[in-house]
């Protein structure tokens, strides 16, 4: 059943990301069209870009920049995919190696073209970085690979610290912010991944401010507990461009913070919570923690 996603909030003052400046930042952005990669940072119009590409962090987006899903909320290119470039896993390691990270983070746009989804060259570019920067932590944050266990079981077998694959939303709002994806489909490949790696931390995460109730949120939260997720984000959706979904409210952040200490009491490892919060945000520290 579809619902009405209308807009009724104006940006509030304290909702400010720093601007994308800085002598790391153009560096890194140098290195990055100098090996052809993407990155979400910058094709998804995070906000975080400017902190976090001057603190020498980013999250590489293979599978080329163009998705074959229409999510109402995401800035990512839609339409027909491209070829899948198999020199990219070593172009990432090489650009992991070069900004001497500890800690590494990959994702990829939908390729449900493939099979696998893409899974092969998930594997790939862990193996690829592995071999390249041995001891660097690897975050992948996956599509749901159309409910492939198949899929998984390849990423899996590559070992990444981290697998982290995102409900993005409440299951009612489904059909208008992710096309294409079922919130049931999503848990249970979580709950795969954790049943053929049970010590790997499992991850996911929701924006808020879509028309969602904090009961619903809430519910969903201890859902992804009981599909052993341990690590947890939750941040504000922002609108990309007039043509994507509208913002209904922005969350104030001390409902973020109420969110976090549900959180914590439903006993999740790490819960990163706040307006600017991303995926990708503080992905190290969560893991450490």
């Amino acid at each position: 059943m579809l619902v009405s996603i209308t807009s009724k909030a104006q940006r509030p003052e304290w909702l400010r990301a720093p601007a994308p400046v800085g002598d790391n930042y153009r560096r890194l952005k140098s290195l990055i069209e100098r090996l052809d990669l993407h990155t979400v940072c910058e094709s998804a119009a995070c906000p975080n870009v400017g902190e976090c590409w001057n603190h020498g962090t980013a999250t590489f987006m293979i599978l080329g920049n163009v998705c074959t899903r229409r999510c109402g909320f995401c800035a990512v290119q839609k339409g027909a995919p491209l070829e899948v470039d198999y020199d990219e896993p070593r172009r990432v390691a090489e650009a992991v190696a070069a900004m001497g990270l500890s800690f590494a983070v990959i994702t990829s746009v939908n390729r449900d073209d493939r099979k696998d989804g893409g899974a092969e060259l998930f594997a790939l570019t862990i193996r690829a970085i592995r071999e390249r920067v041995p001891g660097c932590g690897i975050e992948v944050l996956v599509p749901d690979f159309q409910g492939s266990h198949a899929a998984m079981e390849i990423v899996m077998e590559a070992a990444p610290d981290v697998l982290n694959h995102n409900t993005e939303t409440v299951p009612r709002l489904y059909r208008q912010v992710r096309l294409g994806a079922r919130y049931e489909r999503s848990l249970d490949m979580l709950a795969y991944a954790k049943q053929i790696a049970p010590r790997t931390p499992a991850k996911s995460g929701l924006m808020l401010g879509l028309g969602e109730t904090a009961a619903e949120v809430l519910s969903v939260m201890s859902d992804l507990r009981a599909h052993g997720v341990d690590i947890l984000t939750l941040g504000q959706y922002l609108r990309p461009s007039p043509q994507h979904l509208p913002i209904v409210r922005y969350v104030p952040p001390a409902e973020f913070d109420e969110f976090r200490r549900a959180g914590d009491a439903m006993g999740f490892a790490h819960v990163e919570a706040g307006p600017l919060v991303r995926s990708s945000y503080h992905a190290a520290e969560s893991v450490a923690s």
